[in-house]
């Protein structure tokens, strides 16, 4: 297992799907570990009870990622409580999509603001903290949807690509603060957001694009997560791992 014991993380959007596994894994590893929520405030004390059993620090600070006071209040107060930050994992997100004659301006900004300024205000309201620990991980959770395009959803497309981008640029602007910054790109995985998605299209024929013959999980993608956290990942920045069971292979 590896291990970060005396490590000190914010997963933004940690209440579920892969922010909760994320979350819970870190802990396991021996992190403290603080997360954001949107709106379910039961679901994300659930995470906090379940990292407090395993002996580690959290708490749980309810934020709106494209508020950027909020996120500067949520990401000072987690922070505070557990001594500081030595990673941030940007998991908040939304999927959304229309094809090009019926989508709104309304789904176009909303999917971008979340997605994409959401990344944005996380990260400029940890990285004072990373450097006051003289460096420390930052993992953004795009998509193969931005890796490759997707019809009917080119907005969260879009916003994905964009993150990749930035995490490209903010990887050499923080290199000289030891602050590493990678992204990880899941194809399609069980979560609360994408299963009406699956189940429109339908299992079986997503997963006969799987090489591994399944959908992901959120575990594959937290064992990512954990690695790029870990010291074992160092010397990895600017990088984009993907997690997607061999997908990329069949195009």
């Amino acid at each position: 297992m590896i291990n970060l014991t005396g490590q000190r993380v914010f997963v933004v959007g940690g209440s579920r799907g892969i922010g909760r596994a994320a979350a819970l894994m870190a802990a396991k590893a021996g992190a403290d570990v603080g997360i954001s929520y949107a709106r379910d405030r039961a679901s994300a004390n659930d995470v906090v009870k379940k990292i407090e059993a395993l002996g580690r620090r959290s708490l749980a600070v309810q934020a709106d990622v494209t508020d950027e006071p909020a996120m500067i209040t949520a990401t000072d107060s987690v922070a505070m409580a557990l001594g500081g930050l030595d990673g941030l994992v940007v998991s908040a997100g939304i999927f959304e999509g229309q094809p090009l004659e019926e989508m709104t301006l309304e789904l176009w900004n909303r999917v971008l603001a979340t997605n994409l300024t959401g990344t944005f205000l996380a990260m400029k309201a940890a990285v004072p903290h990373l450097k006051k620990a003289q460096g420390g991980s930052v993992i953004v959770y795009t998509s193969t949807a931005g890796q490759r395009g997707s019809d009917t959803y080119s907005a969260y497309a879009t916003s994905k690509a964009g993150q990749i981008m930035f995490m490209r640029s903010m990887a050499r602007e923080l290199a000289p603060a030891k602050i590493r910054v990678n992204c990880v790109a899941p194809a399609w995985t069980e979560t609360d957001m994408a299963r009406d998605s699956i189940s429109a299209i339908g299992r079986d024929k997503l997963i006969a694009g799987f090489p591994l013959g399944r959908i992901g999980q959120p575990d594959d993608i937290a064992g990512a997560t954990v690695y790029l956290l870990s010291k074992l990942a160092e010397f990895v920045t600017g990088m984009t791992l993907t997690v997607d069971g061999g997908q990329d292979m069949r195009g």
